[in-house]
C-alpha cells in the first residue's frame, strides 16, 4: 500500500513530535495497530486515527485514505496515556 505526505507538513511534525512521516508510515506495515474513525475531523474528508507499535514506542497517526487506496499521512506523535491504555485495551480484546 503506498503512503504519501507533504513534506513540508513532514518537517514541522518532525520538529513538533519528534517523529517522521516515513516512520509513522511503518505502522501500516505490522497487524498489532488499531484505528479509530475521526469523526470530529471528517468533514471534508474521512480522517482515522491509527495507534500502534513502531520502532520499539506506541505512535499516534492521524491519515486519510485517497481514491487510489493510497495512505496520505497527515500528522504522528507518541502515544499519550489515555492512548496507550486503549492500545493495551485492544490487545486484551484479540483472540489468544
Amino acid at each position: 500500500m503506498r503512503r504519501v505526505w507533504d513534506p513540508d507538513k513532514d518537517a514541522s511534525n518532525r520538529r513538533k513530535h519528534g517523529v517522521s512521516f516515513e516512520e509513522a508510515s511503518e505502522l501500516f506495515d505490522g497487524r498489532d495497530h488499531f484505528e479509530i474513525f475521526d469523526v470530529g475531523h471528517s468533514i471534508d474528508e474521512d480522517r482515522f486515527i491509527g495507534i500502534g507499535p513502531v520502532r520499539q514506542r506506541l505512535l499516534v497517526v492521524c491519515y486519510t485514505e485517497l481514491a487510489d487506496g493510497a495512505i496520505r499521512i497527515i500528522s504522528a506523535r507518541r502515544a499519550e496515556k489515555e492512548e496507550i491504555a486503549m492500545y493495551r485495551s485492544y490487545l486484551d480484546g484479540l483472540p489468544r
